[in-house]
């Protein structure tokens, strides 16, 4: 089955946080319910994987600065049919920072997350049922704008709450 791994995955994860929790569980849920979770098609929402990509010494996070949603977010992108989320949160992250050396940190969940993408041209609002993982970075590689981003920085973590102030974001700092 080829939703067995993400499930694993969630079901395995363990959160303190009540509001995280509970998206864990709703996540489990879409999952199992939804045979097509992994492809952006499924108009109702798809899983999605990020990067939370910090240095070797856990004092910066690397942020991208969206171009359509126009606000400060982790790497990540849509699974597009592709049920390994760690490996589409790396590939997410390499597209969109131009990082090459980027490494695991841990191959279980960091962080899940479901928000809501509004409605733009021809696609319906719709759920991102998020997975992140943690990665590590060098400060001093080479950052590539993508089309995807305005902007990207490596950004103090006690400063990350002036770029994105949001439950999701402060939850992931808060983790470090």
């Amino acid at each position: 089955m080829h939703r067995k791994k993400i499930l694993d995955l969630l079901e395995n994860y363990q959160t303190h946080d009540s509001n995280e929790s509970k998206m864990k569980s709703e996540t489990i849920i879409f999952v199992k319910n939804n045979t097509d979770c992994f492809k952006r098609e499924l108009l109702i929402g798809h899983i999605t994987g990020s990067a939370w990509i910090v240095d070797k010494l856990r004092q910066n996070v690397l942020l991208i600065h969206h171009r359509k949603l126009n606000q400060w977010f982790q790497p990540g992108g849509h699974c597009d049919g592709d049920s390994d989320v760690l490996k589409v949160a790396l590939k997410e992250a390499r597209e969109e920072t131009g990082l090459t050396n980027i490494m695991v940190l841990n191959s279980n969940i960091f962080d899940v997350d479901i928000h809501l993408i509004p409605e733009r041209k021809q696609t319906p609002a719709h759920f991102h049922y998020d997975i992140r993982f943690i990665f590590e970075a060098d400060l001093n590689e080479k950052l590539i704008i993508s089309e995807e981003s305005n902007e990207l920085a490596w950004i103090p973590i006690e400063k990350v709450i002036k770029y994105n102030d949001s439950d999701s974001i402060m939850r992931m700092v808060k983790k470090l």
